[in-house]
C-alpha cells in the first residue's frame, strides 16, 4: 500500500544562508515584522511570528560576505509566508510600498493572492494569504482550478486603510 503523509503535516521552518546577518535581520525583522527569538553566536539568528521557536533561521556559516546564489541553478525558489487574512497581507504590502522596497510580482492564484519579492541576498520571498477553502475555484471534475492572474494591487492596498 502506498504511503501518504498525514493531513496535519506542516512545514515548520526554513533556514537560509545569508551573506550579512544584520542586513538580513533588517529585512525580516524591521521590514516584514518578524521577532528575533535568539542568536547562535555571531553567525546565526532565529526569528518567528507569535513566539514560535523559529519560523526562519538565518546563518552565515558558509555564506558570510558571499554573492547571491545563481538564479539559473538548483536551490530554493522562494520561501512562502502565509498571512492569516487579506488585510494582514495588505498591511505587509503597504509597508513594502512605504519603504520603496521592490516587488518582483503580484498574482491572484484563485486559491490565494500573493506578492513576490527578493530578500537582500536575492532569496525569493512570497507573501500571501489563502482564500477560505470553500471559495477555491474548481474544475468541472471537482479538482482545483489554480491559475495565475494579475493581482489588483490598488484594491489590496485599500484593505489596510
Amino acid at each position: 500500500m502506498a504511503y501518504t503523509i498525514p493531513d496535519q503535516t506542516r512545514i515548520g521552518h526554513v533556514h537560509l544562508k545569508v551573506a550579512n546577518l544584520e542586513r538580513a535581520l533588517g529585512f525580516y525583522c524591521d521590514l516584514l515584522g518578524f521577532t528575533l527569538v535568539t542568536t547562535y553566536g555571531k553567525d546565526a539568528a532565529f526569528i518567528s511570528a507569535g513566539g514560535y521557536h523559529h519560523h526562519i533561521g538565518l546563518n552565515t556559516w558558509y555564506s558570510k560576505d558571499g554573492p547571491p546564489a545563481p538564479v539559473r541553478s538548483a536551490g530554493l525558489f522562494h520561501t512562502a509566508i502565509l498571512y492569516p487574512t487579506r488585510r494582514d497581507l495588505s498591511v505587509a504590502f503597504r509597508r513594502l510600498v512605504e519603504a520603496n522596497y521592490a516587488i518582483t510580482g503580484a498574482s491572484d492564484h484563485g486559491v490565494s493572492e500573493a506578492i513576490y519579492l527578493n530578500d537582500p541576498d536575492q532569496n525569493g520571498v512570497e507573501l500571501y494569504w489563502d482564500r477560505p477553502r470553500d471559495a477555491w475555484p474548481q474544475k468541472p471534475d471537482g479538482s482545483l482550478e489554480m491559475y495565475t492572474r494579475p493581482l489588483d494591487l490598488e484594491a489590496l492596498l485599500r484593505e489596510s486603510l
